[in-house]
This record gives C-alpha cells, structure tokens and sequence, in this order.
C-alpha cells in the first residue's frame, strides 16, 4: 500500500526519481496519467486494470463515462523507470499538472498521485478547512 508525502525536484528534461519506498512497492513499469484537482496519477502496470476498472466500467452509452474515459486513458502513458528510479514526465502531463521544479508524490493506497508542490500545498489549506464536511458526506 502506498502511503505518505516525498518532496522532490523536477530536471530541465522533465525528469523526477520515484521514492525509494514507492519504487519497491510499484515495480519499474507504471501508467501514469492526468488525475482529479489537477494531479497526475502512478499505477503500478500490473494494477493499472482493476484500479482504471472501478470509474471506466460504465458503459459506452453514458456521456460522463466516455469523458471519464477519455480524460484517464487518453492521456495515459507507459513509464519505466531506471536503475535510480527516474522517469520523464511527458510534457502534456507537466503543463496539465502545472508541474514545473518541485514535485509531491502521495501515496493514496493503490496508487501514487504526482502534484506540483503549490498545488499541493493549496490542496492541504482545503483539505484542512473541508476534511470534516468531506467525511460527513462520506457517511451520509
């Protein structure tokens, strides 16, 4: 399970290293795609299919559905990772995230989420001021 906050930097070519701890547990080949509130999302290849599985199944007649889809498997790509646990954010990716020089990886269960670090930071001001509101709809 993917759990916790690692900090770190983006090069000039849109390169980032996966921390050490995700990168045991999520292997050399990912999917990486655009995520909800303007994050990206890793999976692990071997996980890509049950975790896209629980929003894409359904159906091609639903409007929403088909935007779902397109929006996580149109932009999707395959990444490996090196030896250091580098791998090239796709430029696409990059400007949708608005990810410049310094990134946050969040482990979120099954999977990773990519955000650029002021976006980050400015979903932990809502996160903070909503959490309580969010659970209780949660529970309803």
């Amino acid at each position: 399970m993917f759990i916790g906050q690692y900090q770190t930097k983006v090069d000039s070519k849109g390169r980032t290293a996966m921390p050490a701890k995700f990168k045991r547990l999520l292997g050399i080949k990912a999917i990486l795609t655009a995520g909800y509130e303007n994050s990206l999302m890793i999976v692990a290849l071997k996980d890509w299919q049950a975790v896209v599985g629980q929003v894409t199944n359904r159906g091609l007649t639903l409007g929403p559905a088909r935007a779902t889809d397109r929006f996580l498997l149109g932009g999707a790509f395959e990444i490996d990772l090196d030896k250091l646990g580098r791998f090239l954010i796709p430029r696409a990716l990059r400007d949708y995230a608005a990810i410049a020089a310094d990134v946050v990886f969040v482990g979120v269960g099954n999977r990773i989420e990519l955000w650029a670090e002021i976006k980050w930071r400015e979903y932990q001001k809502f996160l903070k001021a909503n959490i309580s509101q969010l659970g209780e709809k949660l529970s309803a």
